[in-house]
């Protein structure tokens, strides 16, 4: 089993900036890619940006050049900073690990959600 443990998020003003971090524990061998989605009362969950072993990012049009997945070293954690913040980036924020493999299957987990409010 593994545990997505999220931190970060808060209230900002429009402009502003904020990091969310996310560190994986528990019993497993690897991670093929962490990030991120948020989701918003009504509608569904969506990607935001993730980052898989090998490097690759991948980013949302709508934060593009303006969020960024540093890269870990460790490949059990991830962060996301956010910049120049508007009030449409106001959501839950869930950190996302997927195909997790634990020497018997592959398996997708989910952090807890964290807020994140822009205000204008």
């Amino acid at each position: 089993q593994v545990q997505l443990v999220e931190s970060g998020g808060g209230q900002v003003q429009a402009g502003g900036s904020l990091r969310l971090s996310c560190v994986a524990s528990g019993t497993f061998v690897s991670i093929n890619a962490m990030g991120w989605y948020r989701q918003v009362p009504g509608k569904q969950r969506e990607l935001v940006a993730i980052r898989t072993s090998g490097g690759s990012t991948q980013y949302a049009d709508s934060v593009k050049g303006r969020f960024t997945i540093p890269e870990d070293n460790a490949k059990k954690s991830v962060s996301l900073q956010m910049n120049s913040l508007k009030p449409d980036d106001t959501a839950v924020y869930y950190c996302n690990a997927d195909n997790v493999y634990d020497l018997r299957t592959f398996r997708t987990y989910w952090g807890q959600g964290t807020q994140v409010t822009v205000s204008s």
